[in-house]
């Protein structure tokens, strides 16, 4: 007896990228997934930005020569990045085991509390995929309407359950 399995649509979406991006690996990853890529030299060096969620990831290496040697740069290249992004996650691409890389997350986590940046640490690119993905999906409609539907259902449940509330209840 043959089993159908429903299977969901694959999602995908659009992406602007950063042109320094282009050879990166990440890209080729979006690209194999069949997401509409688009290059630009209008973005940010490093960044990603998924229109339709407005969601924008930056990707900085610390141990990359290239991005910014002092810590200075990073921390104005990351500030130009909150300023210009309303909802802005930093992919901070290190493997977090020396205390040089542990130094620089304290740096920026102290440096960017209360604004509205997200740090991602990151350790390959699989990580950077998924993780950008997932974000952009869960904050993009229709995904984020159901997102809300479904922690509304489980707020109703919770209340209904409460022991708290079903005293105050029979109280009125």
């Amino acid at each position: 007896m043959a089993t159908t399995k429903e299977t969901t649509p694959q999602w995908k979406t659009t992406i602007i990228i950063s042109t320094s991006l282009q050879e990166h690996d990440t890209s080729g990853m979006l690209s194999t997934q069949q997401h509409r890529i688009r290059f630009s030299d209008n973005v940010q060096s490093g960044a990603f930005i998924f229109p339709l969620s407005g969601t924008a990831f930056l990707l900085v290496d610390p141990e990359d020569p290239s991005d910014h040697c002092n810590e200075s740069g990073l921390i104005e290249r990351i500030k130009k990045f909150v300023e210009i992004h309303r909802n802005s996650f930093l992919l901070l691409h290190a493997p977090f085991n020396g205390k040089r890389e542990l130094d620089t997350l304290s740096l920026i986590q102290h440096r960017f509390l209360g604004s509205n940046l997200r740090i991602l640490p990151v350790r390959n690119n699989a990580e950077i995929v998924k993780g950008m993905l997932t974000i952009a999906k869960v904050t993009s409609k229709p995904h984020v309407d159901n997102v809300w539907d479904r922690m509304s259902l489980v707020r109703a449940r919770i209340i209904e359950s409460n022991s708290v509330w079903e005293m105050l209840r029979d109280m009125l």
